[in-house]
C-alpha cells in the first residue's frame, strides 16, 4: 500500500507519521509538499499533527487554501481514503470534508499527555477491526481539540455510524470527568459519511513503536492498513 504524507509550513508530526508508516508498519511512503498538484497515485493521503503556517488565524484555516487541498478535495470525493490527525483533523473540518469544528480546549490551555479513547463506529476503516470494548491509550497535543457539531449533524453522525472515538477512562468508561478538552459527547475522532475521510486529536503515530513502551496506536494503523487493502 502507498501511503502520501502532506507537509504544510509548520507541520512538525510529519516525521514521525513516515517513520511510523514506513519503519514501524511497513509501508511505502512518499512525502507530498503542500504546492504540490500530484498525489503520485497514493491509495491513502495522510495530514499529520502540527501548527501549519503558525496556526495563524486558527488552526488549520489557513492550510486548507494549499494548493494540494484541491486534489485531495478531489480524491476524497472520488472515494480516497484521507486521514487527519490533531492538525489535519482541523484542516479536514476546515476543508469541510468532515462535519464538525475543532474549538479552543475548555481549560483554555494546550494540552498535552496520555489519554484513553474508546472506539465507538463498527464501520469506519480506523476502528473496524479494533477490539469494541478496549481502551487505547493514545497521547493528546492540542490547543483547539474541542470538537462541536450541532445537535441535527451529531444525530446524523450516529445513524451513519461516523463517531471514531471517544474520551474514556482506562477501563473504557465515558464520561465527562475524563473529557481533556471539552469534546461535545466525549468525541475523540470523526469520519465522513461515506466512510473515507477520518479525523482523530490523539496521536497514534506517537503510541506505535516499541521503544516508546506503548503500541495502542499500531493497532489503529492495522485496521486502516487491512481495511483498504481488503477494497483495493
Amino acid at each position: 500500500m502507498k501511503f502520501g504524507v502532506v507537509i504544510f509550513p509548520g507541520s512538525n508530526c510529519d516525521h514521525d507519521m513516515i517513520y511510523v508508516l514506513r519503519n514501524v508498519m511497513e509501508q511505502e511512503v512518499v512525502e507530498l509538499w503542500h504546492k504540490d498538484n500530484d498525489l503520485q497515485g497514493v491509495d491513502v493521503v495522510v495530514l499529520p499533527g502540527g501548527f501549519s503556517f503558525g496556526d495563524y488565524l486558527r488552526s488549520g484555516a489557513l492550510a486548507r487554501f494549499s494548493p494540494i487541498m484541491e486534489r485531495i478535495i478531489e480524491f476524497a470525493n472520488a472515494g480516497g481514503y484521507v486521514f487527519g490527525v490533531c492538525n489535519g483533523f482541523q484542516i479536514l473540518c476546515e476543508a469541510k470534508l468532515l462535519p464538525g469544528a475543532l474549538l479552543h480546549n475548555n481549560s483554555q490551555k494546550f494540552e498535552c499527555k496520555n489519554i484513553h479513547i474508546l472506539p465507538d463506529s463498527k464501520s469506519a476503516a480506523l476502528t473496524a477491526y479494533l477490539p469494541s470494548s478496549r481502551a487505547l491509550k493514545i497521547p493528546i497535543a492540542h490547543g483547539e481539540g474541542r470538537y462541536y457539531a450541532d445537535k441535527d449533524t451529531l444525530a446524523t453522525m450516529r445513524i451513519n455510524d461516523q463517531i471514531l472515538f471517544r474520551y474514556c477512562d482506562e477501563s473504557g468508561s465515558i464520561s465527562e470527568s475524563v473529557n481533556p478538552n471539552g469534546s461535545v459527547e466525549n468525541i475523540a475522532g470523526v469520519c465522513n459519511e461515506r466512510l473515507n475521510v477520518f479525523g482523530m486529536m490523539p496521536h497514534p503515530e506517537r503510541a506505535a513503536d516499541d521503544e516508546l513502551g506503548n503500541t495502542d496506536g499500531r493497532l489503529i494503523f492495522e485496521s486502516l492498513i487491512r481495511f483498504v487493502k481488503e477494497r483495493l
